[in-house]
């Protein structure tokens, strides 16, 4: 089985916050495959390069766990339906970032680990059922 994670998920994990959602998540991979959307690699790069101005890990720390990451089953999915991802970005009022994850786990089927509020509460909306839920 399948699920697709966003950026807040794989980030509690880099950044070793301890969320009920990011922990099932992490558990699940274990055993199943992460599907997310190309914007997937920058969102997680950039964030990490962010938290290494803020103090909060070393460039060595984003070395070891990107190292980490590159060893779970991720599949990065390049096509998103742009029209669906456009109508639940405007319907749901997500970025278009967010909107990504969401019409990936619409399209496939799957459900979403995400920390978002707003992408959880878009994604319940849409009938995607949210991993911790």
């Amino acid at each position: 089985m399948s699920f697709v994670v966003d950026a807040s998920v794989v980030l509690a994990w880099a950044f070793d916050e301890v969320h009920p959602r990011a922990v099932l998540a992490r558990d699940r991979v274990r055993g199943e495959e992460i599907v997310v959307p190309s914007v997937w690699w920058f969102e997680v790069r950039n964030a990490l390069v962010m938290g290494e101005r803020r103090g909060r890990i070393t460039e060595r720390d984003t070395a070891d766990f990107l190292r980490s990451l590159s060893r779970l089953p991720v599949t990065i999915d390049r096509v998103p339906k742009e029209t669906e991802m456009l109508m639940l970005a405007r319907r749901h009022r997500l970025t278009v970032y967010d909107a990504a994850y969401l019409e990936l786990s619409i399209r496939e089927d799957l459900q979403l680990a995400t920390l978002d509020r707003e992408l959880c509460a878009a994604a319940r909306g849409e009938g995607i059922l949210l991993i911790g839920d």
